[in-house]
């Protein structure tokens, strides 16, 4: 269960290699349901004193409780939606797990999401990959430079609030 999206690496290689895409999403659709089904077992079997820890760590205490009763009512819906953002994947597998959600049923719901999350960006880059791959490359400097102020600042920011 890595805490952070694929895609600042999932991208470029996709870009560089975009005969490979198809090959990338799958890999990445394959370890997020496999991540998923780790989370899942989590909730289920050690929700307590594994599951409610790493809810803490990742400040979602609160949120934990709000998402225990919308997931009750839209349980699939909500790994699927989850499932398409970047936002972590993490909530929701451990959730579902802790309330019980049939396996076979967040499997399929995971599959649907991740995969298509993965597909879609593959068929995006597949498609426009080589206009990205060169305004990347014009402006590389600044996307660097970008990325690492947003590094930073986002390390910053989990100081001041942790």
């Amino acid at each position: 269960m890595f805490p952070l999206t694929p895609d600042p690496v999932l991208v470029p290689m996709m870009i560089a290699r975009p005969q490979r895409a198809y090959r990338y999403a799958l890999l990445c659709t394959l370890a997020s349901v496999l991540g998923g089904v780790v989370g899942y077992v989590l909730g289920a079997l050690l929700f307590e004193t594994v599951g409610r820890p790493l809810i803490d760590l990742y400040g979602l205490g609160a949120s934990f409780e709000v998402f225990r009763a919308r997931f009750a009512v839209w349980g699939s819906w909500i790994i699927i939606a989850k499932g398409f953002t970047p936002i972590p994947f993490k909530l929701v597998t451990i959730a579902s797990g802790a309330f019980g959600l049939d396996i076979s049923r967040f499997v399929l719901a995971c599959i649907v999401a991740r995969g298509g999350r993965y597909l879609l960006l593959a068929v995006l880059l597949q498609r426009y990959g080589s206009a990205v791959r060169a305004a990347l490359e014009r402006c590389l400097t600044l996307v660097v430079v970008g990325g690492i102020v947003l590094l930073v600042a986002g390390v910053m920011v989990l100081w001041l609030i942790g």
